[in-house]
């Protein structure tokens, strides 16, 4: 059965669907020995021999199983496969035996909270999507009490300093003090350190930021650097429309063994980094 070329790639585990459209144009797949750019070609990995950057993706896509994992990424960690810079990633915080994971959206280097890794381009695809609506809700921490004509033009959309608008947002004040604000932050978008910048944009710089949710996907008990496999309803949740047609699969007992023996040796590599410190849930906390 013939598919797009770029939702092989991701279903391969090799990059996200976005991604994978950036490797074709850059002439980086071939098609039975062919160079292909055009993006919308389809091709089927039954028949066809696909290679990307030289490799071929055929056995990937044969025997690749999906795997979903919530990780509460520590500050000082990287939400990307690489980096020039060496700077820690996120994905040395999950065992190496899951396989090749990628980070589903951004979550930056000095933010910390809930952070999906998956081989599922689909899934990356869907949740990263501003046109499906799939809501990140974040605990913000700001220096100063902002103003309230200053927050209603955080709701409305607000202008940054590149000149680009961010969309409406749901931004509810959620504690006080003299020197410091609390805000919950709700966005249907995901564009680079955007909570830093909106609140720069009005004058209070983000002290402290965590995300706690990925559309109903939350865990208050899951340490900082620690990480969990998530279950099959919990993906199917994530992408509904996906789900409908094919429902996703369990994760194997396997990759559960791995991850319940690796879950705490986990938080502990990270914590032995003076990455973060381990602290209490619940939304109802506060700190000065």
């Amino acid at each position: 059965m013939e598919e797009r070329l770029q939702k092989l790639i991701a279903a391969a585990g090799l990059a996200s669907r976005r991604h994978a459209e950036e490797m074709i144009a850059a002439g980086e797949v071939t098609v039975n020995g062919k160079l292909v750019t055009e993006l919308g070609t389809k091709a089927d990995p039954v028949r066809d021999h696909i290679k990307v950057r030289g490799r071929l993706i055929n056995p990937l896509l044969a025997a690749r199983e999906k795997v979903y994992v919530l990780l509460n990424k520590p500050r000082g960690y990287l939400a990307s496969l690489s980096d020039p810079e060496e700077r820690p990633l996120v994905t040395e915080l999950v065992p190496p035996s899951l396989g090749r994971l990628h980070p589903v959206g951004r979550l930056d280097f000095n933010t910390e909270g809930l952070l999906i890794l998956t081989n599922d381009g689909e899934l990356t695809n869907y949740v990263t999507s501003a046109r499906n609506g799939v809501a990140k809700v974040y605990e913000v921490k700001v220096k100063g009490v902002p103003p309230e004509e200053a927050v209603e033009r955080l709701r409305r959309g607000i202008r940054l300093d590149d000149g680009t608008h961010t969309a409406p947002a749901q931004v509810t004040p959620a504690g006080e003090t003299d020197t410091n604000a609390w805000f919950q932050v709700i966005l249907h978008e995901g564009r680079n350190q955007q909570i830093r910048r909106m609140f720069d944009a009005i004058g209070h710089s983000v002290l402290k930021l965590r995300r706690t949710r990925i559309g109903d996907l939350q865990d208050e008990r899951l340490p900082v650097g620690a990480y969990r496999l998530l279950s099959p309803a919990e993906v199917a949740r994530l992408k509904p429309r996906a789900a409908k047609k094919r429902p996703p699969k369990g994760t194997t007992k396997a990759a559960t063994k791995v991850a319940s023996k690796t879950a705490s040796k986990t938080a502990t590599k990270a914590t032995a980094k003076g990455a973060v410190k381990t602290r209490g849930t619940g939304t109802g906390r506060r700190r000065s």
